[in-house]
């Protein structure tokens, strides 16, 4: 499958990394790393029985080799890894699935809501986003974060809306926002009013 949203998280691996694709769904990232050879290792993991099977045909379609577990989380993974990619969950799943002892060093995360409360809560558990990809596909922006073990501290606006320094993205949220306007309440009104004044700053900062 081409992708750029897969191509873009491929793009954050590196040829040492021993990649977990934890909550793998279709298996699509494993494959396209396996057959590029992007990385070390990977192994495909689902909580979902039906998910994993399908990823599973996809794998043995591909002719490639990669090992599967059917786990919760890093819970039932027998291998080492260095890495791991979180994508197509929402946040609050991501931050309790972090929690564990088997969290790696490096995460590739691409949370489907809630970002600044990923950024903020990575921060807090001391881990440092090195960069963030903001990836249009399918009419929708996915944002995707890279992120080592160390210390940083994000700047609110930074938190609220990413370092991607991606002008079309931040266009893409002011235009959302002057839509919503007129349709709330104005406390968030002027929330929203103000948000734009930060975005146009991200944007001339460029």
């Amino acid at each position: 499958m081409d992708s750029l949203r897969i191509r873009a998280i491929a793009s954050d691996i590196s040829l040492n990394d021993v990649v977990l694709d934890l909550g793998c769904d279709h298996g699509y990232l494993s494959i396209y790393l396996k057959e590029n050879n992007l990385c070390k290792e990977v192994y495909a993991s689902d909580i979902s029985p039906n998910a994993l099977a399908f990823a599973q045909k996809n794998i043995q379609k591909s002719g490639q080799k990669i090992q599967t577990f059917l786990s919760d989380g890093f819970e039932n993974i027998p291998v080492s890894f260095n890495t791991v990619v979180i994508a197509g969950m929402g946040t609050s799943n991501i931050l309790s699935i972090l929690e564990h002892e088997k969290c790696p060093n490096k995460l590739v995360l691409a949370s489907n809501n809630d970002y600044y409360k990923l950024r903020s809560s990575l921060n807090k558990k001391g881990f440092k986003i090195v960069d963030e990809q903001a990836i249009y596909e399918n009419k929708h922006y996915y944002i995707i974060l890279l992120c080592i073990k160390g210390h940083q501290h994000l700047k609110k606006r930074e938190l609220k809306f990413g370092i991607s320094n991606n002008e079309d993205y931040y266009a893409y949220l002011m235009k959302h926002n002057l839509e919503l306007i007129p349709k709330v309440p104005w406390l968030l009104k002027i929330k929203l009013k103000w948000d734009n004044v930060l975005l146009k700053g991200l944007i001339e900062k460029k």
